[in-house]
């Protein structure tokens, strides 16, 4: 089993979904884990889950149960300023980090013709150059102790279009370009960066995707009824835990996985997308 005790990870949208799910797998590991999502309103047509003050104290106190030290708040990936205030205080509570989950994302059912500059810019500013910003303050360190590990939540569409979602591709794609550059960056200094792409993964940011879908597509069809279609679709006819991505994250995490570096590992029970 992977140890991580007396290591410290930084989980950004480590508040819900598959960022959360990483972040109890790493803290049940020994690690201390700072988790950080926009918390509050900040929609602006995307399907993104946005907890408020009492999840993150919440989500605190469960991951505090654990044993290891926590930190738990306010993370907006696209705002250095913020992203560093959140860093300095993470810090302080679980000690340099070691590891990095750039788990914060977000998209929205929206085709080239008619996309908004405010939206296009939201989903790549938080799933690209998020993800750039927590690696560029993170990553010096890492390299300066010699040891470090760097999960990016990817998904099939960095390889696979998907109708009505070029923000989402362009970003993930652009996301392993990212991932490949900075295992390169480290991997002389005992820094490794994976990429995890899954397909269709169950959390609350795949609900509200879907319901964006069934609006948009206007055939009547309930949520349930079109996510029970996306299960109908993949081969092992289900759909994707969150637990299941973060039980590959654990592992890429600890020792047994310093060779594997620069890789784009999919988690798609078979599907193509």
């Amino acid at each position: 089993m992977t140890n991580l005790k007396g290591r410290s990870a930084v989980i950004t949208g480590g508040l819900t979904g598959q960022g959360l799910a990483i972040a109890r797998a790493l803290a049940g590991a020994g690690a201390n884990v700072a988790v950080g999502s926009y918390v509050g309103a900040g929609r602006a047509g995307d399907a993104a889950a946005y907890p408020e003050d009492v999840a993150a104290r919440a989500v605190g106190a469960e991951l505090a149960g654990l044993g290891v030290r926590v930190h738990a708040g306010h993370l907006d990936v696209r705002d250095t300023g913020a992203a560093r205030a959140f860093l300095a205080a993470a810090e302080a509570a679980c000690g340099p980090a070691d590891i990095l989950v750039n788990a914060a994302g977000t998209t929205a059912e929206q085709p080239v013709c008619g996309h908004s500059d405010e939206l296009w810019e939201k989903i790549i500013d938080t799933n690209l150059t998020g993800a750039f910003r927590m690696m560029r303050e993170l990553l010096p360190g890492m390299i300066a102790r010699k040891w470090g590990r760097i999960v990016n939540i990817g998904s099939t569409a960095a390889s696979v279009g998907w109708k009505d979602n070029p923000a989402y591709c362009a970003s993930k794609a652009g996301l392993l370009g990212l991932t490949r550059c900075v295992a390169l960056e480290g991997a002389a200094h005992g820094v490794t960066c994976v990429m995890i792409s899954p397909t269709w993964v169950e959390t609350e940011l795949m609900h509200r995707n879907v319901a964006q879908v069934v609006a948009r597509e206007g055939k009547g069809r309930t949520v349930a009824e079109a996510l029970a279609g996306i299960a109908a679709e993949n081969p092992q006819q289900r759909l994707i835990q969150p637990e299941e991505i973060a039980a590959l994250a654990l592992f890429l995490c600890g020792e047994g996985a310093r060779g594997i570096t620069m890789e784009n590992i999919q988690i798609t029970g078979g599907a193509l997308w």
